[in-house]
């Protein structure tokens, strides 16, 4: 047990340091061939930020553990919302001001709808994958589009501005960029070892592994950055991390799972997990998108996420220790 633990310790920190010199390399390399920052933000960033999840995705497939990328993607998603979005507005409440955002709150549903009906047969065939990942493509595309046809000033383009390193030479960002390249897959490999030891250890199944313990971990990039963005008040940073890397998590982990191993998909997965995660993106929506102004999340809206995804967390664990 102590060994498989420390092997996710190790897998975690290698993972978000990774994580970290992936996106500040290719950001940085965007940003010296002229690229805008909004374009980098809403999609390198946006990739870079949910570079963990994918990689541990297809890590987890090639080592026939489909179901742990499955989870993962369900379980980040959760995290991401309940957890990241609950801790930032309960540091301070959150002003949304971004005509972007409003853009993507839709754009997250109808991804969140998409594979929720390509899951609905309880299985992700590559068929399944080939689908998700064409969305990937098109929803890339979509907001490269949006930051090159935006003429006006938007809040959140000053924000990833602030993010993008400007002191980076090309070389070094393209040092940083592989290195990152290399040590995410193998910090994953390590992960994923301790994750399904420890699964088997406790008697649990590898998807309820992916819903808590590795979606955790690999959602600690997009703490650290949540954290750091809303101490500095940049709180559309905070919503558009979110966003984007849910969508990332839906299209590209489920894809890139599904293309490599056709999996089975839980049934209580389907009808428990992703239900909550559709309703927490959904209050996402109502709550940030500002139907009459400016959209706000409070520090009451930021305590009620954290105390349900404790409630989760504990229910996840409750129901498949007591099956």
């Amino acid at each position: 047990m102590l060994l498989s633990l420390g092997l996710i310790a190790i897998g975690f920190v290698f993972l978000v340091w990774g994580a970290d010199r992936f996106v500040a390399g290719a950001a940085a390399t965007a940003r010296n061939l002229g690229v805008s920052p909004l374009i980098i933000g809403l999609t390198v960033i946006g990739f870079g930020t949910s570079a963990p999840e994918m990689v541990v995705s297809g890590v987890a497939a090639l080592r026939g553990n489909p179901g742990l990328a499955v989870g993962n993607a369900v379980g980040s998603n959760i995290a991401n919302i309940a957890l990241i979005l609950g801790v930032a507005a309960s540091i301070y409440p959150l002003q949304i001001h971004s005509d972007t955002l409003r853009r993507e709150y839709p754009i997250l549903l109808v991804v969140s709808v998409l594979a929720l009906v390509l899951m609905l047969d309880q299985s992700l065939g590559r068929i399944d994958g080939a689908i998700l990942l064409f969305g990937l493509l098109l929803m890339t595309t979509w907001m490269a589009a949006i930051g090159m046809q935006r003429s006006g000033p938007d809040p959140i383009a000053a924000e990833f501005a602030t993010e993008i390193p400007s002191d980076m030479s090309t070389p070094v960002a393209l040092g940083w960029l592989m290195l990152g390249m290399i040590v995410l897959p193998a910090s994953s490999h390590i992960l994923v070892l301790g994750a399904t030891d420890i699964a088997r250890i406790m008697g649990v199944s590898d998807v309820v592994i992916g819903l808590t313990i590795v979606a955790i971990g690999t959602s600690l990039p997009e703490l650290a950055a949540a954290i750091a963005s809303v101490l500095k008040r940049e709180y559309e940073l905070v919503i558009g991390n979110i966003i984007g890397s849910n969508m990332f998590n839906l299209l590209g982990v489920l894809g890139i799972a599904a293309s490599i191993e056709p999996t089975p998909v839980d049934k209580t997965l389907l009808y428990r997990d992703y239900t909550i995660m559709l309703g927490l993106s959904l209050m996402l929506f109502l709550m940030a998108y500002g139907f009459r102004g400016p959209g706000r999340i409070s520090r009451v809206s930021g305590a009620v996420l954290l105390a349900a995804f404790v409630a989760y967390q504990a229910m996840v664990f409750y129901t498949e220790l007591n099956q």
